[in-house]
């Protein structure tokens, strides 16, 4: 067919957008709006009209039969039209009551006053349909009052009713498609008309109608014929899609485009009819948009149209939203353990049933049970994608067995703790295991780095013993404070045996500090034979208060150089 020649596959790409509600892609921004509080106010306004409404039984029993008489004896409207609009307008009957000071007898006054102050009948009729008075206002004509004066919309509202569409359900067609009341004798008409035409029986258009009232206005009532004949086709009856309308709108011409890249990928009729029917949602949810971001996403990681037919071949029996849900929440585990972009394509590229399938925990909660780093999980799941069925929720997950080179490097570094001086299986030697990060090898390179610059190795180890974290350091970090103790600061090698977690600290804070306390030093403000530990050891605000703030200038002088030594 020609239609389905045309649709290729940029059609994807113009919905502009991968995953109803899901984070941007690769570091790119997009702010997130919430409607929460319209919503709420919206509520509010609902919930302040119901209260005023409320009118007891006896009251509203009179006003109902004042209204009905004046609609249909005063206004000649129909009586069924009448009935209908006094008994189903309570925010406009009980504004009506206000405007009466008689609470005994309700139906003379009532009578009285409408005698001689007309109303605006397009309220009570509004409101009869299925609106509330926040959703109208903008509807209410400007230079009308009389109902009777409105031949197209009283001519419209008659077809429709006289159809089998509720009244109360015709608000929402007014709302949607305000155009269908201004047709002209007969258009309506012939527009329900039509849906005989293809063999719809008149129960399933009131619902069609009623959930899509577009289907009345221009040529979607054709968009919509045309997605029937080719589901037709694919041998999917007409109560299939009858269950389908859960009076959300449906944009027909989607999924009309949706049902030809699908049979474009090479689906048989069969093929695509069971398809539709076994995947809860495939063309109805979001009119088809679910599953065309879906298919973006799958395109953006290199998945080409002759695999995309295998995919929907094998399409597990899941609704669309959750198999959505699934994959985004795939693709967020693989992000947050690190694994790179290229190996995630590799993975949705290769194993995209499998990523819609699980339902993976938290990677956090993961890391912890399986008592891994990111790195091996990464490596792990690269050489055995189906490793990630184990890692459902619901499943019992394992720690994972200790790999060859992290056994090597445990070795490694209880050798060398050993050679300090823990007792061997000790909980010390346990302890340290956990403290001292990093290889064997560079533990012992940090190690010699210290020996190497003039410190005994005895007293070195008897250091690490009291500050492990001296060693987490690169060996040009420590080099660097070495350095910057002898030749910049002038101090000898033996301020590290007084003073050994002078490495802790880094040389921005030890630089500040001593800055500063050289300038009140030069003041006259401090004592002038601190030590080394006590001007960086203690705290900011320990430091702020005790040196900086009792200087006049203190402050000044501390921001001026915290500005010239942390330029950023």
């Amino acid at each position: 067919m020609k239609h389905l020649q045309k649709l290729i596959t940029p059609l994807i790409l113009k919905w502009g957008y991968v995953f109803n509600n899901c984070k941007p892609f690769f570091g790119s921004s997009q702010k997130v709006r919430f409607y929460a509080t319209a919503k709420k106010s919206k509520l509010k306004q609902e919930e302040e009209e119901e209260e005023e409404c409320h009118i007891p039984r006896a009251v509203k029993k009179e006003a109902q039969a004042a209204l009905l008489d004046y609609l249909h004896s005063t206004r000649s409207l129909q009586f069924m039209d009448a009935e209908h609009m006094s008994k189903n307008s309570p925010f406009f009957l009980s504004n009506l009551l206000q405007r009466i000071d008689n609470e005994t007898a309700i139906r003379r006054s009532l009578t009285r006053f409408l005698r001689y102050h007309p109303i605006n009948e397009f309220e009570p009729f509004f409101e009869s349909i299925g609106l509330k008075p926040c959703q109208y206002l903008p509807f209410l004509p400007r230079d009308l009052m009389f109902l009777n004066d409105d031949h197209r919309l009283l001519d419209n509202y008659h077809i429709l009713c006289n159809y089998g569409i509720s009244r109360n359900k015709i608000g929402r067609i007014f709302a949607e498609a305000p155009e269908v009341f201004r047709y002209d004798s007969g258009v309506l008409d012939l527009k329900l008309a039509s849906f005989h035409g293809v063999g719809i029986d008149q129960s399933i258009v009131v619902k069609l109608v009623s959930a899509s009232p577009h289907l009345l206005i221009g040529n979607v009532h054709k968009e919509f014929f045309q997605v029937v004949e080719e589901l037709k086709k694919t041998g999917v009856e007409y109560s299939w899609i009858e269950e389908q309308l859960n009076g959300n709108s449906i944009d027909w011409s989607h999924l009309f485009e949706l049902i030809c890249f699908l049979n474009g990928l090479g689906l048989t009729d069969q093929q695509l009819g069971k398809l539709i029917c076994q995947v809860s949602g495939l063309l109805f949810d979001c009119s088809g948009r679910t599953t065309f971001s879906l298919i973006g996403f799958w395109l953006k990681f290199g998945i080409q149209k002759p695999e995309l037919l295998d995919v929907f071949l094998h399409f597990p029996q899941i609704p669309i939203t959750t198999f959505v849900f699934n994959m985004r929440q795939c693709y967020q585990f693989l992000i947050e353990i690190e694994m790179t972009v290229l190996e995630i394509g590799n993975i949705i590229h290769s194993y995209p049933i499998l990523l819609g399938s699980c339902v993976l925990k938290k990677a956090t909660s993961l890391l912890t049970t399986l008592n891994t780093g990111k790195k091996r999980l990464c490596s792990v799941i690269k050489e055995n994608p189906e490793f990630l069925r184990n890692l459902v929720r619901g499943a019992k997950v394992e720690r994972l067995p200790i790999a060859e080179e992290e056994l090597r490097s445990k070795m490694m570094k209880t050798k060398f703790l050993l050679d300090l001086g823990f007792a061997e299986n000790s909980s010390e030697m346990e302890k340290a295991l956990k403290l001292f990060r990093g290889k064997g090898v560079e533990l012992q390179d940090r190690f010699d780095c210290l020996v190497n610059a003039g410190l005994d190795r005895k007293h070195v180890a008897s250091v690490l013993k009291i500050y492990p974290q001296i060693l987490n350091q690169r060996k040009e970090v420590l080099e660097a404070k070495i350095d910057f103790l002898l030749n910049k600061l002038g101090l000898p090698l033996s301020t590290l045996v007084s003073f050994p977690s002078y490495l802790n600290y880094t040389i921005p804070r030890t630089t500040l500090r001593l800055s500063m306390y050289n300038w009140l030093k030069d003041q006259g403000k401090v004592d002038p034979t601190l030590s080394l530990s006590t001007i960086i050891a203690s705290s900011e605000k320990l430091f702020m208060k005790t040196y900086v703030n009792p200087h006049p200038k203190g402050l000044e002088v501390w921001q001026d150089l915290k500005r010239e030594i942390y330029p950023d």
